[in-house]
């Protein structure tokens, strides 16, 4: 694993950068989902060197209409070149910028 950028514990809450080295699925995918949300130009590079494009596609297709808000969802399908995934049905009435 290369060194994180400064800054990147800030979106961990607590957890460890090791998640992304386990075979812990869901720690894992919480550490993507967050830096495809939150993440600043050096956390996604970061991410982008620890994990594959075809990790990251498929973290997409199967968890962003429900983890992304609306404006990730429409970045990362146009990165990912992947069709835009519809939010979660519940999604609005929980946040409203699902």
């Amino acid at each position: 694993m290369t060194p994180p950028p400064p800054g990147l514990a800030r979106h961990l809450d607590g957890e460890p950068l090791e998640t992304l080295e386990t075979s812990e699925p869901a720690a894992r995918s919480r550490l993507i989902g967050r830096l495809l949300e939150e993440g600043d130009r050096a956390d996604l590079a970061w991410l982008g060197r620890q994990i594959s494009r075809g990790e990251l596609t498929d973290w997409f297709r199967a968890h962003a209409g429900r983890r992304l808000s609306r404006r990730s969802r429409a970045f990362w399908s146009a990165v990912l070149a992947q069709p835009l995934p519809p939010p979660h049905p519940l999604a609005e009435a929980l946040w409203p910028l699902a």
